[in-house]
């Protein structure tokens, strides 16, 4: 039985409508979009849907509590919650470097977790620690 469904395509601020006309997993037609890439677009995101995933983790040691973090690719959309529940149990020691990997092959998907920003000691007022 064909389905009708209208995607928005994300890959460029302007956020072209593709109707979609697909049976059962096989996409039969798609229209509308202003490039190409909206039709890649489309057939990934029906596919496989995966997304940029940024967040927190905690650190230690360091002048924040959390660290900002991001995956390295898209990861699988329906496996994000996953993630950041694996996340969610991480605790960091400084010193970590902007783009050190923190978590490598995050649940099995070959995707790193990367740190989004350096994190050094925190100092006390005397200059010791």
């Amino acid at each position: 039985m064909e389905e009708e469904t209208r995607v928005i395509c994300i890959t460029c601020p302007k956020g072209c409508a593709l109707d979609v006309t697909r049976e059962g997993a096989t996409v039969l037609e798609i229209r509308g979009g202003g490039c190409k890439r909206g039709q890649e677009y489309v057939k990934a995101e029906l596919a496989d849907p995966r997304r940029m995933v940024a967040t927190t983790v905690r650190i230690r040691g360091g002048l924040h509590p959390l660290l900002p973090v991001y995956t390295a690719a898209p990861f699988p959309k329906g496996r994000i919650a996953d993630l950041l529940a694996e996340l969610r149990t991480l605790e960091l020691r400084v010193p970590v470097k902007m783009g050190e990997v923190v978590l490598k092959n995050a649940l099995g998907t070959g995707i790193d977790i990367l740190a989004s920003r350096t994190m050094t000691r925190l100092k006390e007022k005397n200059g010791e620690m």
